[in-house]
Order: C-alpha cells, then structure tokens, then sequence
C-alpha cells in the first residue's frame, strides 16, 4: 500500500503540471531516443533526409535510390533540404539529436501559442506524449507538420496573416500535408492580405533552392519529379501494413479491393467538412474555430494513403483538442471515446501488444485509425449541430 501511495503521490505531484516539466519531459525524450537509435544504428529516415542537402547541391535527383547511403527514399520537397542543411553538416549523432529535439521544441512552441489555458495545454502535451515518442523513435518530420498546421491557426486567430502565408506555404512545398492550414482562411479578418503573402512567400520559396542548387531548372525538375514520386508512393502504399493507416486504408483492408478509386471516400469526407462552413453564425465562438482545427488534425491523417503510425501525432492533438471544445451534453461518451482512443492508438502498435495480435489483426486492418475515425465523425456532428455557446474558451 505505501508504494502504491508513494506512485500516487509522485504522479500528481504538481512539477508534472507545469510547462517547464513538460518541456524538459519532450525535450530529453527526444535526446534519448536519438542517441539510443544512432548507437543501434538504427536511424535510417534521419540518413534519407541528412542526404537530401548534398545531393541538391551536387545536382543529382532526391528521389532517386541510394542503397549505399540508406535504404527507401525521399518523399519530401527540395525546399526540405533547406530546412535540413544545418543538421546534415554536422556528425551524424548531433545531427540526430538537434534534428529530433528541433522538431519537438517546435511542435512544443506552437501548442503553447494555442489560445487556451494552461491546465488545457499540459492536457494536450500528456495526451499526445506516446504518440510524441513514436514520432520521435523514428525521426519523423510529422512532429513539425503538426506545427505548421497550428500555427497557421494561431497566427489567423492573432491578425499576423503574412506570417500564416509563411507557415501554410513553407509547410506545404516542403511535405503537402500543411495545405490544410487554408481551411482557416474563412475565419481571417486580412483575407487580401493573406492571399497576397501567400504568393510572396510560395514565389519566394519556390526560388529559394536555387541559390545553392545547380539553378532554377533543376528546382523545378525536382518538383516534377516529387509529384511522381508521390504518385507512385500511393499506389504502393494501398495494402502496405505500415502505411495507410487511416479511414481510406480501414475501407481498402478490409475491402480487398484495389479496382475503387479512393475519391468515392474523399468526396463525402469533404462534404462532411465544409458543411459547418455554413454556420457563420458560429465562427465567433473560440470553441468552434478551435474545433475546425481538431477537426483539420483529424482529416490530414484519415484522409491520406501515406499516413504512417508516426503521423498519429498530428491526430491525438486534434483528439484532444475536440475533448477540450466539445460542447457536447454526452460527458460520459466524450470520456469513454477519449480512453479508448488513447489506449487502442498509443498501445496497438507497440511492444505491450503480442506480436501475433499485431501481426493478425492490427496491421492488417489499421487498427489504430478505427477510434480516431469515431471522434473525427463525432467532431464533424458537433460542428453541424451544437452550439458552440455553451462552450466558451475566452
């Protein structure tokens, strides 16, 4: 009984409710798990986005196969090796641990710009942990997506319109994803503006590589050549058990079939999210601004055949986020969804699971996605039906 108070007493200690304790608790699970994988040698996608700097400067493609420098390929823009020149210059184990903590500093910096309260943002960090770590464990540049699509929210939410452009198109040339930050253009009070900023900085970005590349010609045949890769990356992925992990790969798995295009899903997905558009009688409440951005986190990862278990990180902070606007009168059905969610998407694809479960049942049918598509129609029912008044987040 007294280690059992003594466990108690040590989780509710209130260091584990404070930022700078969540900080620290990100940060040096980040140094961790990057040393751990660089001493195993197990740190293949750092090695696939380390080698996209060199090989821009050089001149030859970033999609092409290096088995001698690691295995699979690059899927990301040429913009993205900008991003990772800093990390590539350096030794291999710096490079890995300033890679994996910048990502997570940042993703960590944006969450706190979120206009909620403190208690509210110590949720989202715990909440999003375990998913956090497996971000972490394999270097995934998911962690930053995350990041891009928040702050194109916040800076919409504080009127700094050109620097949401900045975000949305810095995000998107460099790995799709953060397009989805226009879906707040609605609730800009600049809407020129960040149209117009939107085109200097996707001008600007676009040029950019050309500064230290063999020059404009070879940027665009990398953008070219991206949206092939891209294109034969989703056929692969259809079936792959480590991709589409997602609404799209939950139908195609358990359907069997690769004749259907993909768009039959798409489509009503789409539908379900623009209608709350509609309610323009809503956008004033924080509660329902905030819910369009779970609601964003939640359709980037269920609406795309690349979603992988490291892009679970973007979901669990839409899941969360939906806990914490929820207008909802059902408390014990927000609570129970929110368990299950945490348990079946932090547990089913880890170590506690036995192999044979994850192998016969979990991979196969993208398990992990099956209670995120439950909050993702819940989030989107909310939007069309309750009223946001109820809930008031300022």
């Amino acid at each position: 009984m007294k280690l059992v108070e003594k466990c108690k007493s040590f989780v509710n200690a209130p260091l584990w409710k404070e930022e700078k304790s969540l900080w620290w608790v990100w940060i040096l699970t980040g140094v961790v798990y990057a040393l751990i994988k660089f001493f195993i040698g197990k740190y293949n996608n750092y090695k696939i986005f380390k080698y996209v700097f060199p090989h821009s400067i050089e001149g030859l493609t970033i999609y092409g196969e290096y088995p001698a420098e690691y295995y699979d390929s690059n899927q990301y823009g040429i913009l993205f090796s900008a991003l990772i020149a800093p990390f590539s210059v350096l030794p291999d184990w710096l490079g890995l641990v300033l890679w994996i903590t910048a990502n997570t500093a940042f993703l960590f910096y944006a969450i706190k710009q979120l206009p909620l309260s403190t208690s509210q943002k110590i949720f989202i960090y715990w909440f999003s942990y375990i998913e956090l770590m497996t971000a972490q464990g394999v270097q995934q540049f998911n962690i930053s997506v995350a990041a891009f699509i928040i702050l194109a929210f916040v800076f919409i939410e504080k009127k700094k319109d050109f620097w949401a452009a900045c975000v949305i198109m810095l995000g998107t040339l460099t790995k799709i994803y953060p397009i989805v930050g226009l879906a707040f253009f609605f609730f800009s009070k600049q809407k020129g503006k960040l149209i117009i900023s939107g085109i200097f900085w996707g001008a600007l970005f676009l040029v950019f590589p050309a500064l230290y590349t063999p020059g404009f010609d070879y940027v665009i045949s990398q953008y070219y050549e991206w949206v092939a890769q891209l294109q034969l990356k989703n056929g692969l992925n259809l079936f792959a058990e480590a991709q589409n992990i997602s609404l799209l790969g939950v139908v195609r798995k358990l359907s069997g079939s690769e004749v259907y295009s993909d768009l039959w899903l798409i489509v009503p997905g789409l539908v379900l999210f623009f209608i709350p558009y509609l309610r323009i009688s809503q956008y004033k409440y924080l509660s329902f601004r905030m819910m369009l951005l779970a609601n964003v986190l939640l359709f980037v990862v269920l609406f795309s055949t690349g979603t992988e278990a490291s892009g679970y990180i973007i979901a669990m902070i839409g899941v969360a986020l939906w806990y914490i606007c929820s207008p909802s009168e059902h408390k014990k059905y927000n609570y129970w969804l929110l368990v299950i969610t945490l348990v079946v998407v932090g547990l089913s694809t880890t170590e506690l699971v036995p192999r044979v479960v994850r192998a016969g049942f979990i991979r196969p049918y993208a398990l992990k996605a099956w209670p995120v598509i439950v909050v993702w129609l819940t989030v989107c029912y909310e939007m069309i039906f309750l009223n946001f008044s109820r809930k008031p987040l300022n």
